[in-house]
């Protein structure tokens, strides 16, 4: 699918890879494209810079998404590309609060199947139509330091291949998106981390590089150009999963060399519920 002549809605869209999807699409000829932000004031920057429309939507809100898209194809048409990228992080092990990780569930997971539900009637009867899910390298791999990112990424990419799977036949077609570090507000977005100071660009994931929110859309545009199912813009993403999948021993073996190395001088994640003798 190419986006020109084409109806877009991005989610997470006021910054970073939501922003620059927002930017590369109308760039690009798209005929238009919803900008959503649950950051209204960014949102409406975003749309007023690339004669756009702005939505304030939670993606978490099942019956403000459904609205959203029917609002969408009653007043511009049919949505050919729905691009659900809503995200944050945290940095906590099994001590994070239900609450964190629940809602970590409902921004990275159940948002993508509130998208699905709602567009894919029309993608159906009209045998064509794009998905476009943001997960992470995470979820391929792991995210040391965070099990809450990790455990719904992982979920992200699997829905993403069930839906593949459930609705090629019917002309649906789904990428699933996997960067590792990119220069983006996902800090700024994520209380926790925020308050904490954190700077995940140049550590967990920033390995190989830190790439800009714009390359990134340009990977994702060229993945759905060619109906690829990964978009990996770093590609040495795809070289790990191999080697995790030969010999996830030999893999879990250097994940725990690598957690040394970044928490050189302790404590490791984890260590918060060791017991206090």
């Amino acid at each position: 699918m190419d986006p020109q002549d084409r109806v877009i809605v991005v989610t997470g869209a006021g910054s970073g890879i939501g922003e620059a999807l927002c930017r590369h699409a109308a760039g690009n000829g798209a005929r238009h494209v919803v900008v959503t932000d649950l950051n209204g004031d960014e949102a409406r920057r975003v749309a007023n810079e690339i004669g756009g429309t702005a939505e304030v939507l939670d993606v978490s809100d099942e019956a403000a998404v459904a609205a959203l898209v029917e609002r969408t194809e009653s007043s511009v048409g049919p949505i050919d590309l729905f691009c659900s990228n809503a995200g944050f992080v945290t940095n906590a092990g099994i001590e994070e609060s239900n609450e964190i990780i629940n809602k970590m569930w409902e921004v990275h997971v159940m948002s993508h199947i509130y998208a699905a539900r709602a567009v894919l009637p029309s993608m159906i009867t009209r045998g064509e139509g794009y998905l476009l899910n943001t997960a992470s390298a995470a979820g391929l791999l792991s995210q040391i330091g965070s099990v809450g990112y990790t455990i719904t990424k992982h979920a992200a990419v699997a829905l993403a291949e069930w839906l593949s799977i459930t609705h090629h036949h019917q002309g649906v077609r789904v990428s699933v998106l996997c960067p590792q570090a990119v220069e983006t507000n996902i800090i700024a977005n994520s209380p926790t981390l925020r308050d904490q100071g954190a700077d995940l660009g140049g550590g967990v994931a920033g390995g190989d590089g830190v790439l800009s929110s714009a390359d990134v859309a340009v990977s994702c545009f060229e993945a759905i150009a060619q109906e690829r199912f990964w978009v990996l813009p770093h590609p040495e993403v795809a070289n790990y999963v191999e080697r995790k999948a030969t010999d996830i021993d030999r893999w879990l073996g250097g994940m725990r060399r690598f957690q040394t190395a970044l928490y050189p001088d302790g404590p490791l994640p984890g260590d918060a519920i060791a017991p206090k003798l």
